[in-house]
């Protein structure tokens, strides 16, 4: 990989979903800013995967006092759309569509670190398809989902 540009705009005209991604975690470009707020981090990048981990804490729960499904949901729809992006090429896009999640388990405030993998399922030319999971430290399902996702071409 060469050297990454110096912002995230300039990096998604010239580098790869793939590698732009990698600079991520590589920390030489800045992530999405809601990950800082919901507290996960992309970890792995490979074609059509991606990992992300997180750690629940008291800045996530709904009023009964359990995890919001919301975070869970974001997690899919982030690994999703970060498996998608790790497909395309320099300056091409995408956008959810939508994302379906299943709840599997309750998340609590003391479930700790989860890991969320996303997967793409079909890399349409227009459309593709993705799914992910998260589970618990021990493997646990805690959700999955699917997402739908558009690729957008450059403008121009």
């Amino acid at each position: 990989m060469t050297a990454a540009p110096s912002s995230t705009a300039a990096a998604f005209a010239t580098m790869t979903g793939r590698d732009l991604l990698q600079a991520v975690i590589d920390g030489q470009l800045k992530g999405a800013s809601i990950a800082d707020s919901l507290t996960f981090e992309l970890v792995e990048v490979g074609e059509g995967f991606v990992a992300f981990e997180g750690d629940t804490g008291p800045h996530l729960l709904n009023p009964a006092g359990m995890v919001h499904g919301g975070w869970a949901l974001t997690l899919i729809d982030s690994a999703a759309g970060c498996a998608a992006h790790s497909t395309l090429p320099a300056g091409v896009g995408y956008s959810t569509l939508e994302t379906k999640v299943n709840f599997v388990r309750p998340i609590a405030i003391d479930t700790g670190r989860v890991r969320c993998e996303g997967r793409v399922i079909n890399p349409g030319r227009q459309i593709i398809t993705a799914e992910g999971t998260v589970k618990d430290a021990a493997g646990r399902l805690l959700a999955h989902g699917t997402s739908t996702l558009m690729i957008l071409q450059p403008r121009g």
